[in-house]
């Protein structure tokens, strides 16, 4: 691959549209040297990696295939240590296992991870008594920390984000790819996690089913190290444009240009306007792209959204990610997904059961109940089982730690718990006990309605 001669002198086609959430940088020549630097960077993924992500995602979208989508709301700087990064990809491991057991299907699996270093806002300031700073946009832009120095956006931070993402895609290829994240090693950790669940007793028959599978497989003469090479790819929120376009990269072979900081990038709630930046430069590159869809998508703008961003109507290209909260699941989402079929497109529907169901707390930290996550998929699922259309994936937030941010689950958080172990730079994420736990309710609804497939 060869990074593109001409940036950043020729502007990208998204820099003449209205381009919300992009941060406030003081130093307008600061960032163009920063940006320059990042144009000539090595990319962090490749372009046959992202085709080979496309090409699963496709499955999906013809119902062949489940995806698990999941890592921190933010990722930090001071986040990137080898334990932090092991944990969180056994997590996601550990929940495609058991997932691919209940469909009968391939799992893709995914991370929130190596990019997602910023996040989108309602305030552009922050206020705490009588001082009103910047919001914190996430390590990518400013600190967290409540001080004019701290919350002053940083074009070096960029810079920072692209070694910080490096250094993350090394661990993860280095876990994925040596065997640490085999077959009957992700099975070993899911017993371990059965027996010592408060709600253990309810996963055991599915633990013990996948037990005699691994046992039939091993009687059949099928080594389990035949299972030890996996794919994980990676994904973020394409935010901050300047940043996207900097590692976007012409393929030699193709002549494709494709977005090389994740091998897929998604547009959020906020930004999803149809004749708005991210959607033009999402529409420029050849990596899968997805979509939020929250409560005031209208089945048109979808079917919008598709002729910009799919007009050849590949699957795999796109996805959307579906995020109505629990109690309106039901409503929203039948019309959505009912116009969208009726056109013909295949899009890969996936549910993100997060961000609609966000409260706070007495004590004013935010936080989401696991009974409401819960409740979202199974939504997601019955809507998807009534249509005859399949249920994609499931997009979590969460952390291979223990901590405490949302309140419930087998090993239940209360509200009163949350001030032990709150560590989130933005909104509260799933700890891997609850993480797990999910992995396990989902298998059962899934395994309720057959192998998941409408």
């Amino acid at each position: 691959m060869t990074h593109r001669p001409e940036f950043p002198t020729s502007p990208a086609t998204w820099r003449g549209l209205p381009a919300a959430q992009q941060p406030p940088w003081p130093d307008q020549q600061a960032l163009n040297r920063v940006l320059a630097d990042l144009a000539g960077c090595p990319p962090l993924v490749f372009a046959g990696e992202c085709d080979r992500l496309r090409t699963q995602l496709g499955a999906v979208a013809r119902g062949e295939a489940f995806v698990v989508q999941g890592g921190d709301c933010a990722e930090t700087f001071a986040g990137v240590t080898a334990d932090r990064i092991r944990d969180k990809v056994k997590t996601l491991l550990q929940m495609a296992a058991v997932l691919t057991y209940a469909t009968s299907v391939p799992v893709v699996k995914v991370g929130r991870i190596a990019g997602q270093y910023s996040k989108p806002r309602s305030s552009p300031t922050e206020r705490r008594g009588d001082v009103e700073l910047p919001v914190y946009r996430g390590d990518a832009v400013n600190g967290l920390e409540f001080t004019a120095e701290a919350r002053t956006p940083d074009p070096d931070r960029l810079r920072r984000m692209y070694q910080a993402s490096a250094a993350t895609l090394n661990l993860v290829r280095a876990f994925t790819k040596g065997g640490y994240a085999g077959l009957q090693q992700v099975h070993t950790w899911n017993q371990d996690f059965v027996s010592a669940s408060p709600a253990g007793e309810r996963y055991e028959r599915l633990a013990g089913e996948i037990d005699r599978a691994m046992a039939f497989l091993r009687a059949c003469g099928v080594r389990p190290d035949e299972f030890d090479d996996v794919d994980f790819f990676t994904s973020h929120e394409a935010l901050i444009l300047d940043y996207e376009e900097a590692l976007t990269r012409r393929d030699s072979l193709s002549g494709h240009d494709y977005d090389v900081s994740g091998h897929l990038i998604w547009i959020g709630e906020r930004t999803r306007r149809l004749d708005g930046a991210h959607v033009e430069f999402a529409s420029t590159v050849r990596n899968p792209v997805a979509v939020k869809l929250g409560p005031t998508a209208t089945a048109d703008e979808a079917l919008d959204l598709i002729e910009k961003l799919d007009p050849h109507r590949e699957p795999g290209r796109l996805s959307f990610i579906t995020r109505m909260g629990a109690d309106r699941v039901r409503d929203l989402l039948p019309p959505l997904v009912e116009k969208v079929t009726a056109s013909g497109a295949r899009v890969a529907w996936i549910c993100d059961p997060m961000h609609g169901n966000t409260f706070t707390a007495p004590g004013g930290l935010k936080t989401r109940g696991f009974d409401d996550i819960l409740a979202e998929v199974r939504g997601f699922f019955d809507v998807h089982h009534a249509l005859g259309t399949h249920p994609g994936g499931i997009h979590i937030e969460l952390t291979g730690e223990d901590v405490t941010e949302c309140v419930g689950g087998g090993a239940a958080v209360d509200v009163d718990d949350l001030v032990h172990r709150y560590e989130s730079a933005c909104d509260p994420r799933l700890n891997r006990h609850q993480a797990l736990d999910l992995a396990f309710e989902t298998a059962e609804l899934l395994r309720d309605r057959g192998n998941g497939a409408g």
